[in-house]
């Protein structure tokens, strides 16, 4: 008699975000280290960003970054954002050589236009 085969099921992943993501290829100035480094931002929410940039970024480690964020989010005017936060997670493997930088945002303030 054949022993039963363990059966394998992958379960979902739960979502940990608690902020709607909102998916945006716009530049954004990442201050790591006192050196300022250009970014492309891939998403971004109330509490949190994610962007790809060339130079590693420890996790952990506490950046600065500066955006502005288009009309389609604002639904007013476009509106640059200064923010500080820190780094949560480091991924690599992009065919670019890029890593994707997951950080929080712990503090933010809009900065008035220029």
């Amino acid at each position: 008699m054949a022993e039963p085969q363990a059966e394998t099921r992958t379960e979902p992943q739960e979502e940990k975000r608690a902020a709607r993501r909102f998916p945006l290829r716009v530049p954004v100035t990442v201050n790591h280290e006192n050196a300022a480094r250009p970014a492309q931002l891939r998403d971004v929410s109330a509490r949190g960003i994610c962007f790809y940039v060339e130079s590693a970024v420890a996790q952990g480690s506490p950046i600065g970054f500066t955006l502005t964020l288009p009309p389609e989010i604002t639904l007013t005017e476009s509106i640059r954002v200064q923010c500080k936060g820190r780094v949560v997670r480091v991924e690599n493997g992009r065919v670019d050589g890029k890593l994707a930088v997951a950080a929080v945002i712990e503090e933010y303030e809009f900065l008035p236009e220029v």
